[in-house]
């Protein structure tokens, strides 16, 4: 397997570093962590030689460390941590926000999809053993920061249109000023519409994904979501877990 560690810089770009590991017989660990509000993220990937490649966080002490020898336990891992938070939570319309950042084809959309997948599936299989006539609505759902891509056509009203299509990604490419009322309001309305992207059109869709009020974990991914920069500063203080 093949793990990418990023981060960004005031600016937006991104740096990385790439590790991989072969699975053995000594089914070497790999270990992914994640830190509360306010923190950045520590990911480490052992080798063959058993030395940790890391990304450290400056704010160590609240990191929290799930490991496992293949990615499906990394999955189960992030659903054991992320799924006690809500059931614990003495307020029964609480939604935790998560917030999953890192570079264009690193896995977000992957990782956050299966998360809210094992979450939702655990969460029926425990609702039937009350009742198996009941089908409980889903609890977790996938909000991609894509759906907040400026528009072709607002692109070709800046001062450089040519650069702005060219750019299109970059971190003012983006609208992350709706994307942080849409977070607001659904903290405190408990439900919003929000726009999906179509990359066929190469647009957003209004109003294509909507979160309710059973959704209780809203997993929102994308690549600046952690950027301590502006607007985006702002953002990143709204999620629980990052």
């Amino acid at each position: 397997m093949e793990a990418t560690f990023s981060s960004t810089t005031a600016r937006g770009y991104w740096t990385q570093a790439r590790a991989s590991a072969v699975e053995n017989r000594d089914r070497n660990p790999c270990s992914l962590s994640i830190a509360r509000s306010s923190q950045f993220v520590q990911l480490s990937l052992p080798t063959r030689k058993s030395s940790l490649y890391k990304v450290l966080s400056a704010e160590k002490e609240h990191i929290h460390v799930v490991e496992g020898s293949r990615v499906d336990e990394l999955y189960d891992a992030l659903v054991a941590r992320l799924l006690p938070l809500v059931l614990l939570s003495p307020n029964p319309n609480h939604k935790l926000l998560v917030g999953l950042a890192g570079p264009p084809g690193a896995g977000k959309s992957t990782v956050a999809h299966e998360v809210a997948r094992r979450i939702n599936k655990l969460w029926l299989e425990k609702a039937s053993s009350f009742d198996s006539k009941v089908q409980p609505p889903d609890v977790a759902i996938v909000v991609p920061m894509d759906g907040f891509h400026l528009y072709r056509s607002e692109l070709d009203a800046m001062e450089n249109p040519e650069e702005a299509h060219a750019r299109r990604g970059a971190p003012w490419t983006f609208n992350p000023l709706r994307l942080l009322t849409c977070l607001k309001n659904l903290k405190i309305d408990g439900s919003v519409s929000v726009p999906s992207f179509d990359h066929g059109v190469g647009d957003p869709v209004e109003d294509d994904i909507f979160v309710n009020l059973q959704h209780k974990v809203v997993i929102v991914e994308g690549n600046y979501l952690l950027l301590e920069d502006g607007v985006w500063k702002e953002i990143s203080s709204l999620f629980d877990e990052k």
